[in-house]
């Protein structure tokens, strides 16, 4: 954070993991998801210069988890120029931090672009880096979209070249060995994106009026890096998680080192879901959160999950991430959920001679390890071969509906989703209306089709109030409220009358998104220009989600 500040960068608040705009993803999994907006050329109240550490939560690695370099929860260290430096100053100043600020040796970096980006490689070559340490790959290694490939990328989504900087560990060379190989010699460390696309109706790229850098690295890796030592989970973010469980089941991380990776990711994983508002569940978010906690219930059986969670809590002590959390009801959701899958792990064993080892994996979660050594147990034999190939038949599955939840792009970002947005804050100026002032937004969920939004209140609303509720924010839809936008200091936005209620996710400089003097929000989410565009808005199911929690879905 030092670096960059001296280069001019604001420090800005990380985001949820559970993103509030965007119906494409489950989890933010990068740090440029909440930026989008401004990538696309929307004005930051920070400027153009922006640098944060997010955290972040990628569900798709969850079956990797295990190895010495892959992680479900990580932290992404990130840099951004939105219109501001490119290539020259991002390669130059990023080398710089790694080989002056954290004193790695040149000889054990090496760098990889994308094969068309030459310009890129001339940089790299000018600020010192040996020819022989500048490899060049295709798309599907140094091209950056949140769809993949540009093949891939929905019309409206941004991307483009990206050049990545891997750690050598120097272990045993094999031949072809290179930095991309999965042979564990190798560790990407750091990618700078050169965001200067964006696909088109006709499938072309047509360039962005606005370039901007797109820097992450992987807290966890660089600290591996640093410590000379390819595994992420003996770095200080891990250590003392890795002891606990050491403790707690008897075993040693030497004998295990599988088990212990993967219960040390996934416990903390699990807190910062919970942390951010994930309950278990056995759809979206949820099932994600499900997953992570019954595999580590099933590794360590009957354990003291509670010890380990207030360690996680201690590591990140110094940090906000749980300012605002409530720890006992964090043990709670855990310790509810070992009491309920205690009960599902009873059963599973029940039907262990009835159903297939995928069946056990889906619908009681038995990792297929476990399942093993049942079956050894009991004499059987486990066709593990047709295990994987139903796996990877569910996973390309899994693989189609995360496309379709993506097909949108950003298109879907700018026209519906951006109503659905807008309607979020003229229900919830109603709701604060109808049912008081200390009703305030725990969290929001926007697809294509419909709004989802929390709020704290201790009771079922009432078919009246939901009827009133539903009424006003129609009247303001009829009436054509304006959109205003204002930047501003947060002391003057709290003055001027908007709500926020994330004290500390909030820069020194805010937007501040007004309609009428009906509602008035610190946001940085898309808004339509006028309330009318809305058409009809209606609620469709009101539920509770926790004590103290209630749960709105709308649809316009």
């Amino acid at each position: 954070m030092e670096f960059w500040e001296k280069r001019g960068h604001k420090k800005i608040p990380g985001s949820s993991l559970m993103p509030e705009n965007d119906p494409t993803t489950l989890f933010t999994g990068s740090g440029m998801q909440p930026l989008i907006p401004y990538l696309l050329g929307q004005s930051h109240p920070s400027g153009k210069r922006l640098m944060d550490i997010q955290k972040c939560f990628r569900g798709q690695d969850i079956d990797e988890v295990g190895d010495n370099r892959h992680d479900t929860f990580f932290e992404m260290m990130g840099n951004w120029s939105l219109g501001d430096y490119f290539k020259k100053d991002q390669l130059t100043w990023y080398w710089e931090f790694l080989t002056k600020e954290l004193n790695f040796d040149p000889k054990k970096l090496s760098i990889t672009c994308f094969e068309k980006d030459l310009e890129s490689a001339e940089i790299w070559k000018a600020i010192g880096v040996a020819k022989e340490k500048i490899f060049f790959y295709g798309a599907e290694k140094n091209w950056w979209s949140r769809s993949g490939v540009p093949e891939d990328m929905p019309v409206g989504e941004i991307g483009g070249p990206d050049s990545e900087v891997f750690y050598d560990f120097g272990l045993p060379i094999h031949d072809g060995c290179h930095p991309n190989c999965d042979c564990g010699r190798f560790l990407e460390i750091g990618n700078s994106v050169f965001i200067q696309y964006q696909k088109q109706t006709d499938g072309s790229l047509k360039e962005l009026p606005q370039k901007n850098v797109d820097f992450g690295g992987g807290l966890e890796r660089t600290l591996a890096a640093l410590n000379n030592d390819p595994d992420i989970f003996k770095t200080d973010l891990y250590s003392p998680i890795i002891k606990s469980i050491e403790g707690l089941s008897g075993k040693k991380y030497a004998d295990d080192k599988k088990l212990f990776r993967v219960v040390a990711d996934h416990l903390k994983a699990a807190v910062f879901l919970i942390s951010d508002g994930v309950i278990p569940s056995n759809k979206m978010q949820g099932y994600f959160l499900r997953r992570l906690l019954r595999r580590s219930m099933i590794k360590i059986k009957d354990c003291n999950f509670k010890k380990i969670c207030e360690l996680i809590f201690e590591i990140y002590k110094n940090t906000d991430y749980f300012k605002n959390t409530d720890k006992e009801n964090v043990y709670k959701i855990i310790t509810d959920e070992q009491v309920r899958f205690g009960k599902t792990l009873e059963q599973g064993l029940k039907e262990i001679n009835k159903v297939s080892p995928f069946d056990l994996y889906q619908t009681y979660g038995f990792p297929i390890e476990v399942t093993e050594e049942i079956y050894k147990e009991k004499g059987k034999t486990l066709d593990k071969a047709l295990f994987e190939k139903q796996l990877a038949e569910h996973q390309k599955l899994s693989k189609s509906a995360s496309a379709g939840m993506f097909k949108g792009g950003l298109a879907d970002h700018s026209e519906t989703v951006t109503k659905y947005h807008t309607a979020t804050h003229l229900l919830q100026a109603a709701l604060r209306q109808f049912l008081g002032e200390s009703v305030h937004q725990e969290g929001s969920n926007l697809t294509a089709e419909r709004l989802r939004f929390d709020f704290s209140f201790a009771r079922k609303l009432t078919e009246e109030e939901l009827k009133k509720i539903t009424e006003l924010v129609n009247q303001q839809i009829e009436i054509g409220l304006e959109q205003k936008k204002k930047i501003m200091s947060y002391e003057k936005a709290i003055k001027f009358g908007a709500l926020a209620f994330f004290k500390e996710k909030y820069p020194e400089k805010v937007t501040v998104f007004s309609f009428g003097n009906f509602s008035k929000e610190i946001c940085g989410g898309p808004h339509v220009k006028n309330t009318k565009v809305l058409g009809k808005f209606k609620i469709i199911k009101e539920e509770s989600v926790s004590a103290g929690v209630r749960r709105i879905y709308g649809q316009i």
